[in-house]
């Protein structure tokens, strides 16, 4: 096999346009046949009906916050109508104010994003918790997932399913899953938006969105192109993102709705700092990031399908998906991957009465595999040298779930479910050049289990509830934990899959003016997943090992209050919100680090904002980000990072006419401050200390003007 170097094309008009060709080309004939009659009509003849309604395959935004706090634990829904007039570019400005979800920010779009202690020590991606969009995994066949097709512009609502919560998706990992759906012409804010924004470091995005229904199909394109110049040295982003639904009413009943993504991501890396570089020079980029012209360049297309049924009891829904990623990553390597994942989910749900009681199932299989081909090069100033490694990944994943509830009272519920699993992580290192990795090897791991979920519910009144869960999570180890590199070599590490129990105990609900969501867990973990960072100021990737004994627990804990009503005229408000997420994570009697703190994310998390309204669309924001604490930098738990407060203040108003201005002003104080740490495992014996630091952002303004029509 020949190994060409890839063409990286920019991404221009026609690459939309052959994306919706893709749109079309993957339907039968029939299909393909109704599409091209939807294109081939006029403006004029497609009309605009049912708005926010909803349709078979993508239900009513106000039926997706149903569903989502009917699950039997700590969930959260977030209606994009809460950031659409706002500054949102990354998922920390979509994600926030949800409790339990720890995201901050690195550089560009790269964050950290945990949910209980997921990933807890990672310095780069995701782990343990699964992504997905309208419902269909976006993550890759082994687990692993980025952020970078996930556009806030796109998005009209977010799903948060904590920890065994998310196994109405089939996802049983201790973070669980979050679910961006994405507007459909039956749910869109207008049939026609357009927007652009921008503000400090030459920040620039356009996004613009259209949507027509016409019959039996509608269909929606949403498009943005973000160009930025970041906070620090060698940090330039430039992305472009395309995100397309065609939906066909095939029958009574019967719906099929097409996907396709085109995400194309090209973004610099500053590296990490010394922590004083990090809260005294934020703005430098580490030396090594600049001479080896550490970047990456990711090209994503995604094309999925959903055909829902509506049955005589409940719907089915089959999901199918494909995604081709395409990497070029130099870093300590150039790093030179492409592959694809592909899978296929039949979902069933439904309510029906046993002995005059109501029951509530669900039930559903997945099925998804891939394989990517892996090179890896000297770096060269960002180019390819000598080639080191010539590797093929595959992954494959069998799944059969189900979840019940019972209503045994008429305001008490039984929930119990499982998920079986079968997961085949193979590695084959070609070899065939020289250097350490010269000689051929294959290593194949499977990971196979059952875990449980046994919970109930209790809703006194239409808007409280009360609930407590025992799950059984499994996270398997994805291919950047079983293939560790260091500077001299690539080995596959035969890691076990991370077990744990979650308990936790809760309530949600909103009595007059007081609204809240409260849930307390603990995680006994064994085998857990750990990194740390071999050298992250030359951007190695991390090693991952085994801890025998670990515990996660923690409080989740959000409160709303309106204050006051009619405070200046009549229809305005203030109100207060109020968002705790309290962490405590530990090794427990570890050989090593005994009962030390897992390094990485602070012990206490806390937002609160301050909000008036009034009816003529006027709105201003005063917000504080306060973290009392810093988080450790290793394990060994020598060094932790200072705490810190950021000063924030939004405003904007919407205008009866569709148009919206805002402005958004951030850490006004311009305090320095740690927002992430690749974690090492002992400080103290690092000379001059680690390089491991990536500093927070300093004083911004951004402000946009937003057109629906």
């Amino acid at each position: 096999m020949s190994h060409f170097p890839r063409v990286r094309r920019p991404f221009s008009t026609a690459r939309l346009l052959a994306g919706v060709s893709i749109l079309v080309l993957c339907q039968s004939p029939l299909q393909r046949a109704l599409a091209q009659e939807v294109a081939a009509a006029t403006l004029s003849e497609l009309s605009v009906e049912g708005v926010a309604s909803g349709s078979l395959t993508v239900p009513s935004v106000s039926a997706q916050r149903a569903a989502v706090n009917a699950t039997v634990g700590s969930v959260a829904f977030v209606d994009a109508s809460s950031f659409q007039d706002r500054y949102a570019n990354t998922l920390r400005d979509t994600l926030k104010e949800v409790p339990g979800v720890y995201v901050q920010e690195r550089y560009g779009q790269e964050l950290r994003l945990s949910v209980r202690g997921s990933g807890i020590s990672r310095g780069f991606h995701l782990r343990g918790l699964e992504l997905l969009q309208d419902g269909i995994p976006l993550n890759l066949a082994d687990g692993s997932g980025d952020f970078y097709q996930i556009d806030p512009l796109a998005q009209r609502s977010i799903e948060v399913y904590k920890g065994g919560n998310a196994l109405t998706f089939g996802a049983t990992t201790l973070g669980g899953a979050i679910n961006f759906v994405t507007p459909t012409a039956h749910t869109a804010f207008a049939p026609n938006i357009l927007r652009i924004d921008g503000g400090s470091f030459n920040t620039i995005r356009e996004n613009f969105q259209v949507s027509r229904i016409s019959g039996p199909a509608d269909v929606l394109i949403n498009g943005t192109i973000t160009n930025s110049d970041g906070y620090r040295d060698h940090e330039t982003q430039r992305t472009q993102n395309l995100n397309a639904n065609l939906g066909y009413r095939l029958a009574p009943g019967v719906e099929t709705r097409f996907y396709v993504g085109l995400y194309l991501t090209d973004q610099k890396l500053p590296g990490t700092l010394s922590l004083y570089n990090a809260l005294n020079n934020p703005t430098l980029a580490n030396p090594t990031a600049i001479s080896g012209n550490q970047s990456r360049k990711v090209e994503t297309e995604r094309v999925a399908n959903r055909t829902s049924f509506a049955l005589d009891v409940g719907k089915l829904d089959i999901d199918t998906w494909a995604i081709h990623k395409s990497l070029y990553h130099p870093i300590f390597q150039v790093i030179d991957q492409d592959g694809w994942t592909y899978g296929i989910a039949p979902h069933w749900s439904g309510s029906f009465d046993i002995a005059g009681y109501r029951n509530e199932t669900i039930l559903g299989l997945r099925a998804f595999a891939g394989q990517n081909s892996a090179l890896q090069f000297v770096n060269v100033a960002g180019q390819r040298g000598a080639q080191t490694l010539r590797a093929v990944q595959s992954a494959s994943n069998y799944e059969a779930y189900g979840e019940n509830r019972f209503w045994f009272l008429p305001d008490v519920a039984l929930m119990a479910g499982a998920k079986a699993f079968s997961s085949n992580r193979t590695y084959s290192n070609k070899g065939g050049f020289s250097g350490a990795n010269q000689f051929p090897s294959f290593a194949n791991e499977t990971y196979e289990g059952i875990n449980p979920k046994l919970g109930l519910l209790w809703q006194p009144l239409p808007e409280i509830q009360v609930f407590g869960d025992i799950t059984r999570s499994r996270d398997v180890p994805d291919f950047s934990d079983l293939v560790q590199t260091n500077a001299l070599n690539t080995t596959f590490v035969p890691l076990r899959s991370q077990r744990a129990l979650t308990y936790e105990a809760g309530t949600r609900g909103r009595i007059d003016r007081l609204s809240w969501d409260l849930t307390l867990y603990r995680s006994e973990i064994r085998d857990e997943l750990i990194n740390f960072s071999i050298n992250p100021g030359l951007n190695i990737p991390a090693a991952t090992f085994n801890a025998p004994r670990t515990r996660h627990q923690g409080v989740e804990a959000a409160v709303s209050l309106d204050l006051a009503r009619d405070l200046l005229g009549p229809g305005d408000g203030v109100g207060v919100s109020q968002v705790w997420t309290h962490n405590d994570f530990r090794f427990v009697s570890d050989p090593v680090f005994t009962d030390n703190r897992i390094a990485g994310i602070p012990t206490d998390v806390l937002r609160t904002v301050l909000t008036y309204r009034n009816r003529d669309g006027f709105r201003l924001s005063p917000s504080v980000d306060w973290v009392p604490r810093g988080a450790f930098a290793d394990h060994a738990n020598t060094l932790k990072v200072p705490g810190y407060a950021l000063f924030n203040v939004e405003a904007g108003i919407d205008f009866r006419n569709g148009v919206s201005l805002f402005v958004d002003a951030r850490n006004l104080m311009d305090t320095r401050y740690v927002s992430d740490i690749a974690v090492v495992t002992n400080a103290a014996a690092i000379v001059g200390g680690p390089v491991a630091f990536y500093p927070g952002v300093g004083r911004s303004v951004f402000g946009g003007l937003r057109a629906a029509f």
